[in-house]
């Protein structure tokens, strides 16, 4: 690589950037409606997790992401809780191609913004009196690209069906 295109490419790289302009908790919530008898019943809870991701475009390259996740424990048939934490962050982005930025809209974001997520939910599960939850890892590349993939789906049957009429 000759000294031009390494300054170029220092050039490029400093021009494009991602910003975090703030992290924070939108919404929370915490329900345990059995309390306090569900303490005396064996905890082997089945717990169903429930992920979403949005992203709304508030200025000029200025989006906000809020990755939400509700994890519902139940034992038997009763609700041991249900916790449901909307997290948040402003991110600013500059100098990425328009076709680039629902990438990282999708999926850097949201890994971004995951750890506080997952502290949040692990202390209102905890301060709730339950064992204990931490949130496995996600893989919101896999997440984006299978999302991706399903659109062009949808968008190449949407095709075919209008085709065939």
């Amino acid at each position: 690589m000759s000294e031009n295109e390494s300054k170029e490419n220092a050039a490029e790289n400093t021009q494009r950037q991602v910003n975090i302009q703030k992290i924070y908790i939108k919404d929370a919530s915490f329900e345990a409606p059995h309390t306090p008898r569900i303490f005396s019943e064996e905890w082997q809870p089945e717990i169903g997790v429930q992920l979403q991701n949005a992203a709304l475009a508030v200025g000029d390259n200025t989006y906000e992401v809020v990755l939400t996740v509700t994890i519902t424990a139940k034992v038997g048939d009763k609700t041991a809780y249900l916790a449901e934490v909307h997290q948040a962050g402003i991110f600013e982005i500059s100098g990425i191609e328009r076709d680039k930025i629902p990438h990282l809209l999708g999926s850097y974001c949201p890994h971004t913004l995951f750890p506080y997520l997952r502290q949040a939910l692990h202390d209102l599960v905890s301060k709730g009196g339950f064992p204990d939850f931490i949130m496995a890892p996600i893989n919101f590349e896999a997440i984006f690209q299978d999302q991706m993939q399903k659109k062009q789906q949808q968008q190449a049957d949407t095709v075919q069906d209008q085709a065939a009429h």
